[in-house]
């Protein structure tokens, strides 16, 4: 039974790689971080939650240009970010709140380059979900960033709905 449960851990860490070697490339650039319309966090320290923020979605954008061929390249130069909600006095405490009024905002532009390094796609983006409390969010449902993640995701499966692998 130990030997099995290894030989299935292994098959799984060699699919997880061959998929992942397979994949598109993500570079993030965040231009000009302290201009941006809110990344505030209330009572954690800024830097340590600005390097979370940072952290989280170039994770997001990783996983998602794994979505695309293999050996392309998608570069995102981020100019603005403006999370869900807004940070407001809680009693004693400044925490985020979510409500409607405070809808998630991105300004950047990207570049896609094909394997042979040209340009295969680019354009300035403005992205904003007015409506980002209808409709599920149960993907994201523990995710401090999710509503951020699903408008990134309408986005780019909207975009790139022709170069997706299925």
């Amino acid at each position: 039974m130990k030997i099995l449960s290894l030989l299935t851990l292994f098959f799984l860490s060699v699919l997880f790689f061959v998929s992942e070697a397979n994949a598109a490339k993500v570079e993030v650039q965040w231009n000009n971080p302290d201009k941006y319309r809110d990344i505030n966090p209330g009572d954690n320290n800024r830097k340590a939650f600005q390097a979370r923020v940072f952290k989280n979605f170039e994770k997001h954008f990783s996983k998602l240009a794994a979505k695309l061929p293999a050996d392309q390249i998608l570069k995102i130069n981020i100019n603005d970010l403006d999370l869900a909600g807004d940070v407001h006095h809680g009693g004693i405490s400044r925490i985020r709140i979510v409500t409607e009024l405070f809808f998630p905002r991105m300004k950047f532009s990207y570049q896609l380059f094909n394997a042979d390094k040209t340009l295969a796609d680019s354009d300035e983006i403005n992205l904003k979900d007015m409506s980002f409390m209808t409709g599920s969010i149960l993907r994201y449902r523990n995710d401090a960033f999710g509503y951020d993640k699903r408008m990134i995701d309408n986005w780019f499966n909207s975009k790139f709905k022709e170069q997706i692998k299925h």
